[in-house]
């Protein structure tokens, strides 16, 4: 038999017992070992030098930006020049058909000329002619002596028609030398100043067409040299954007382990809480006087109330801006890319045949567009000039997340999605690939296209 203060004594030692069990075991969610948790030093630095890059990508954005500037244009100064050049090779082409037609003239002058010579010699041949048979006749052009002499009447007659005949051959002969004479001169010189001036448009012309080429291949070589600059500075932006997004890797590594320390630290907490709670219960129910043959209740703490998570909106903008993001990197090919996604390129017989975009499978700045609006059932036609008057036109300065910001004379030149805070996505140019950069303000056009 135990007495009543064996029995207390027993009761609470095994509500001492219960409360060591409670204190040891915890509650069924107890914390997992600390994990690592890093310092605040170690966090700042982290994030000093994801700045540090960043500021770098943005400096290497901005060089690149101006660079490719320029680029486009000495590309356009190419086209400029090419136009030139194309004129120079037109004018001498006419140039030397009116050469050649002038050169053909003056050998058919020659030929009038030379038949003219022969009529004046003829002329001539037929004025000696008469003069001698004026002399032979004993008398002058039309001297009545001529008739003296006659011994028939059948003479006086043969003598008067032969005088008359012979006086207007002269006359007519003498008319046709000035005429003839008149008619070679004026045929002379008026085919040596045609072929004068013939030659002269021909050396004019291929002098222009020399300076054309010339200054086509200056323009050519600065291209390719700008090119090559804004190669080496797209490069280095690449490398410096793989480091910073390493480093940024590296802090948020950083900072989930805080958060997952942080966290560990909490239930650690609750934990603790949860068990001093059971044991000062323990403790005083020990302490109380028993119960009078009432069922013990037991404890059960109040569930926890699921966390709630939103549903993804499903708005259309977004949509639209992760499809273009989707396809980062994705070369451009003049005339690619439609509804479901990049396509071969086709033939522009310039600049985009020179980089093979008939050939190579990408966007192109409208088919870009295509693509990303096609997935919140927008479907716009391939054509950046359609494009800018397919929505609402919102000012510039008020132009927001997926808005469409356009370039050119009736947004004709280039099409980009806006991405807010001064950035855009695009597909800029054969020889380029789809990417993010800073808004463009030179030549764009004072409105946004809105579809969403």
């Amino acid at each position: 038999m135990f007495t009543r203060r064996a029995v207390a004594r027993i009761a609470v030692s095994g509500v001492l017992a219960v409360v060591v069990a409670l204190a040891t075991a915890g509650p069924g969610y107890a914390a997992p070992p600390p994990p690592p948790n890093p310092s605040d030093s170690e966090i700042s630095a982290g994030r000093a030098d994801a700045d540090a890059k960043a500021a770098r990508v943005g400096e290497l954005t901005g060089e690149l930006t101006q660079a490719e500037a320029r680029l486009q244009e000495l590309t356009d100064d190419v086209a400029t020049k090419m136009e030139l050049a194309n004129k120079a090779r037109v004018d001498l082409e006419t140039a030397q058909a009116e050469a050649a037609k002038a050169l053909a003239d003056a050998d058919s002058a020659k030929v009038e000329a030379d038949a003219a010579g022969k009529a004046v010699e003829d002329s001539r041949r037929d004025l000696d002619e008469f003069a001698a048979a004026s002399y032979q006749q004993g008398s002058t052009i039309g001297s009545i002596s001529a008739y003296f002499g006659a011994s028939s009447p059948e003479d006086l007659l043969a003598r008067a028609q032969l005088l008359e005949a012979v006086s207007g051959s002269s006359l007519n002969a003498m008319d046709q030398i000035e005429r003839s004479r008149t008619e070679k001169a004026n045929k002379d010189s008026a085919a040596r100043a045609a072929l004068d001036e013939a030659n002269r448009k021909q050396t004019a012309a291929d002098e222009a067409k020399k300076a054309a080429d010339s200054a086509q291949a200056v323009a050519v070589q600065a291209q390719q040299n700008q090119a090559g600059q804004a190669a080496l500075i797209r490069d280095s932006k690449a490398g410096v954007e793989a480091q910073l997004a390493e480093a940024l890797g590296a802090v948020d590594g950083l900072t989930a382990q805080r958060a997952q320390y942080d966290q560990w630290a909490a239930d650690k907490q609750r934990e603790d809480d949860e068990n001093a709670r059971r044991a000062a219960e323990a403790a005083a129910a020990a302490a109380a006087p028993p119960a009078s043959n009432d069922d013990d209740e037991d404890y059960s703490p109040a569930p926890a109330r699921p966390v709630q998570v939103a549903a993804p909106s499903g708005d259309g903008v977004e949509t639209a801006i992760a499809r273009a993001m989707a396809y980062l990197g994705m070369r451009y090919s003049w005339g690619g890319g439609n509804y479901n996604g990049p396509t071969v390129g086709i033939r522009d017989g310039g600049v985009a045949d020179s980089y093979g975009d008939y050939y190579s499978v990408g966007f192109d700045c409208s088919g870009l567009m295509m693509y990303a609006f096609a997935g919140a059932g927008v479907y716009i036609p391939h054509y950046s000039g359609y494009q800018y008057n397919s929505g609402r036109k919102i000012p510039l300065n008020q132009a927001e997340r997926g808005d469409m910001l356009f370039w050119g004379p009736g947004g004709g030149t280039h099409v980009a999605l806006y991405l807010g805070d001064g950035m855009m996505i695009e597909a800029p140019y054969s020889g380029s690939s789809v990417r993010i950069s800073p808004v463009r303000y030179g030549g764009i056009m004072p409105y946004a296209t809105r579809l969403l």
